[in-house]
C-alpha cells in the first residue's frame, strides 16, 4: 500500500471513530406511546405572540363581512406564486353569492435580495392590499408562527367572516366549489375540515424536513390533524383556537400543532375528518 493511500486510510478510520464516538454520547430518549394532551398546556397565557403587523390588508376585512378568507402561506421571494394565484382562482371575489377574499401570510425575509426586477414586498402591498406581514424572520421552522399571525388577524380584524382558510401558495384551490361545500354543508359552529392525519409519527432522522426532536415533542403518534397545506375553519372555532394558542407551547410542525390544540380543546371533533373533501 502506498503512502498517499495509507494516509487516506488513517483519515478515513479517524473520521469514523469520531463519528462512532459522537453517536454514542447521543442523548437516549424513549418515545412516550400514550399521547397526553396537557404536557404542552400552560394555565397561564405565556405563550402569546407580541410580533408586531409590519405590513396589514388595504380594505380592513371588519367592513366586508365576507363569508371565506383564505389566508395562503407564502415566502417574501415567492412572487410569482403570488401573482399566479390573483389571475387565477384568487381572481374572482364572489362565488355562489358569497363573497370570497385572498390574503398572503408574510415574515420578513432574512437576506432581502437588491433586485431591481423584481418586485418588492412592500410594492406588492402598495400595488394589491393584500399582504399581511409580522417582523419574525420567514423561514420553514417559523411556519407555526405564521399560522399563530393568521389566527390573531382573524381574532382582531376579522371576526366578523364566516369561514377562514389556510392554505399554502402551492396548493390549486377552486374557491367555488369549496363555497359550495360549506353552504351545503350548511354548519358555521365548530367546523373544521381538511385533508386528514388520522396516526402520523414523529419522525426523528434529522436529514428529514419534517424532522422533530425529542425534547420538543417526546410522543410517538400525533393527534389527529389536517394537513397544513389547506385547512378550513369556522370563525368561531378560529378564535377559541388563537385564545387556546396562547396556553400551548408550539412545536415547529405547524399543523400537528393545530391537532394538539384541538384535542385540548376536546369539544372540537374535526368534520370530515375520516375522508377529507378537498
Amino acid at each position: 500500500m502506498s503512502v498517499r493511500n495509507l494516509k487516506w486510510s488513517l483519515w478515513l478510520l479517524s473520521f469514523l471513530t469520531v463519528a462512532m464516538v459522537w453517536y454514542l454520547n447521543l442523548p437516549s430518549y424513549t418515545e412516550i406511546e400514550n399521547f397526553s394532551w396537557m404536557y404542552f398546556y400552560e394555565y397561564k397565557p405565556i405563550y402569546r405572540q407580541k410580533f408586531a403587523f409590519t405590513l396589514r390588508e388595504r380594505v380592513t376585512c371588519s367592513k366586508k363581512d365576507p363569508f371565506l378568507v383564505i389566508l395562503v402561506a407564502s415566502h417574501p421571494t415567492e412572487v410569482k406564486a403570488r401573482q399566479a394565484i390573483r389571475i387565477t382562482w384568487g381572481a374572482k371575489k364572489t362565488w355562489w353569492g358569497q363573497e370570497v377574499i385572498t390574503y398572503f401570510l408574510l415574515g420578513h425575509q432574512e437576506e432581502p435580495k437588491d433586485n431591481m426586477l423584481t418586485l418588492s414586498v412592500q410594492d406588492e402591498s402598495i400595488l394589491y392590499g393584500d399582504i399581511i406581514r409580522q417582523d419574525f424572520l420567514d423561514t420553514y421552522y417559523n411556519l407555526t408562527l405564521k399560522t399563530i399571525m393568521a389566527f390573531r388577524w382573524v381574532a382582531e380584524f376579522c371576526p366578523n367572516a364566516k369561514y377562514i382558510m389556510k392554505a399554502d401558495n402551492d396548493v390549486l384551490i377552486n374557491p367555488g366549489n369549496l363555497v359550495k361545500y360549506l353552504l351545503t354543508y350548511n354548519q358555521s359552529e365548530n367546523f373544521y375540515t381538511g385533508y386528514p392525519f388520522l396516526k402520523s409519527y414523529s419522525k426523528r432522522e434529522f436529514f428529514r424536513k419534517t424532522y422533530i426532536p425529542y425534547e420538543e415533542y417526546p410522543f410517538k403518534v400525533f393527534p389527529p390533524y389536517c394537513s397544513g397545506f389547506g385547512y378550513v375553519f369556522s370563525v368561531d372555532l378560529a378564535l377559541r383556537v388563537y385564545e387556546m394558542m396562547a396556553h400551548v407551547k408550539p412545536i415547529r410542525l405547524e399543523d400537528a400543532y393545530i391537532g394538539i390544540i384541538l384535542g385540548i380543546l376536546k369539544n372540537a371533533v374535526p368534520v370530515a375528518l375520516e375522508k377529507g373533501c378537498f
